[in-house]
């Protein structure tokens, strides 16, 4: 008998802080325990992927969260916790690890390849994505 591939596949649609801060402690929790990762920005999450929202972290922090959100932040800093991306970096070293955008939000964001950050792999469709994602765990942030 063949051993199942571990796969945890998430479809990123939030932008705020919080949810990206949990992105990248599942990505490298993830890789951690042997998964291959899959990662689909869409929605607002896709504005923190291009290289002007990298430049402009932290992302907002959501209504819900607005006075515990800058106690987070600050305890980050003083741990001197890597920021989501450079979790999501760290952990593409692996191979195990690969950033899609999707076409279609970026159409109707007016996002182009070129503006998008570098570690993020290629544009997708989002039924090139479910078809990634079969068979695995698949999270929807």
């Amino acid at each position: 008998m063949s051993e199942q591939k571990k796969k945890l596949s998430i479809i990123m649609f939030s932008g705020t802080i919080e949810k990206l801060i949990s992105l990248g402690i599942f990505v490298s929790s993830a890789t951690a325990a042997g998964y291959e990762v899959n990662l689909l920005f869409l929605g607002m999450a896709l504005l923190n992927v291009t290289k002007k929202g990298i430049k402009k972290q932290p992302a907002p922090i959501d209504k819900n969260y607005e006075k515990s959100g800058p106690i987070l932040m600050k305890r980050l800093q003083e741990l001197k916790y890597p920021v989501w991306y450079q979790q999501i970096e760290e952990a593409k070293k692996t191979g195990k690890v690969k950033v899609f955008a999707c076409n279609k939000a970026m159409e109707l964001s007016g996002i182009k390849k070129e503006d998008l950050a570098d570690f993020v792999d290629d544009v997708i469709e989002p039924e090139a994505f479910f078809n990634i994602a079969e068979g695995g765990i698949t999270l929807f942030i």
